[in-house]
């Protein structure tokens, strides 16, 4: 397939990585026009849908883009014989587990790999693995440019959310103690391993049918979700983000200062600096810049691939420490790149030790800045999407 218009459209959402795709299809010539609208439902919106493939029909694009998988516009572009190339940035995307997901129209990206190759097993054919990127130049840009690097000094430093807003604090009193006791103990258990994630295994049919006495699961006719998942990943998941990243950060603090920036309460993190929240484009790379110790803990929910905050630590020439993920290996070298734990107390040994070591330290840093730079930017991703665009004609 070849382009015809060079021309795009994206639906915009509040993406953190957009502007980076968005500045890429500039750079490679594309027209881009946006289109926003809040949509209440990712799965069918009559109004959203009439809207976009009137428009569809009105000016030619070459393809819809969307960052994340959104059921309503692979239906309209269906319908309109326009091709849709999405590209995820969260997993498990609930709102792929939907019928549209098989539509001829679709090119589906997926940062996750075990993601990839449950939904290809699946069936759904027009599917690739691609892992995120980083703009190391717009980056670079902010970092030679900012007056203002010294307030954003730490020696170790945390940026995200706690999930403090978990639902399961309050579905919990709702359980039986039996039920309660369970998931106590299967998020336990998931707490204390790294780059797996147990909690849908654990879910056993018989908790299941427990569940749905106390637990309403809201879904559409053409969605193929089931309260197996949908309760591991909104539920389970997001409170063992919570216990996990509290856990860790009040491990660390016993010894070291930590720094945390968040808009989630931190009451509970005694001793810990609260720096407040930040902005994704201007003051979260001077951060990752400017901390001795970057932390990421990825949410179990993410079962292999690597989240945008590991390659936006490297891309700002930070010095990384993060939790084991299955695809860090096809990347990175541990040790060299960055550093990898796999328990609370490998974590807080391994702090200390790269605190002690600032010439080893500045230098993982480096290699891993410049490993990113050279071969995990935006431009490389888009291109061999595109690639894959112009080879694989609807």
């Amino acid at each position: 397939m070849e382009f015809q218009y060079r021309r795009i459209l994206i639906y915009k959402w509040r993406a953190y990585n957009y502007l980076d795709v968005y500045e890429t299809f500039l750079t490679f010539g594309f027209e881009v026009d946006i289109i926003e609208q809040h949509l209440p439902s990712y799965d069918e919106d009559k109004e959203f849908s009439l809207k976009l493939i009137k428009l569809l029909r009105e000016k030619p694009y070459d393809f819809v883009f969307t960052i994340n998988y959104f059921g309503v516009v692979s239906d309209a572009c269906e319908q309109a014989g326009v091709p849709y190339v999405s590209w995820s940035c969260d997993s498990p995307l609930i709102s792929m587990y939907h019928e549209s997901v098989f539509n001829e129209c679709n090119y589906i990206f997926l940062f996750d790999k075990s993601s990839y190759l449950f939904f290809k097993e699946l069936g759904v054919e027009k599917l690739w693995h691609l892992p995120l990127a980083v703009d190391t130049d717009r980056i670079d840009h902010i970092i030679q440019n900012a007056a203002d690097l010294k307030a954003y000094q730490n020696e170790i430093a945390f940026v995200g959310s706690l999930y403090e807003r978990n639902s399961y604090d309050s579905l919990v009193p709702t359980f039986p103690p039996y039920v309660q006791g369970y998931l106590d103990c299967a998020m336990e258990a998931q707490m204390n391993i790294c780059g797996g994630n147990l909690l849908e295994r654990l879910l056993t049919d018989d908790i299941c049918l427990k569940l749905q006495q106390h637990y309403h699961l809201e879904k559409s006719e053409r969605s193929f979700s089931d309260l197996r998942l949908i309760f591991a990943t909104t539920v389970l998941g997001f409170k063992v983000a919570k216990e996990q990243r509290s856990s860790y950060l009040l491990e660390l603090v016993k010894k070291h200062p930590v720094s945390i920036y968040t808009n989630s309460n931190t009451h509970h993190l005694v001793k810990i600096a609260y720096r407040g929240s930040v902005d994704y484009w201007t003051q979260m790379p001077k951060v990752f810049y400017g901390s001795r110790v970057n932390l990421n803990f990825t949410i179990p929910n993410i079962k292999s691939g690597i989240p945008l905050r590991v390659w936006d630590v490297l891309g700002a020439g930070g010095f990384l420490i993060t939790n084991y993920q299955p695809e860090l290996d096809l990347y990175f070298e541990p040790d060299r790149d960055l550093v990898v734990f796999e328990s609370k107390q490998e974590l807080a040994k391994k702090v200390s030790y790269y605190l002690e070591h600032e010439e080893i330290r500045r230098e993982i840093a480096k290699n891993g800045y410049e490993k990113v730079k050279l071969n995990h930017s935006y431009k490389k991703r888009m291109e061999q999407m595109l690639e894959i665009l112009h080879l694989q004609p609807v």
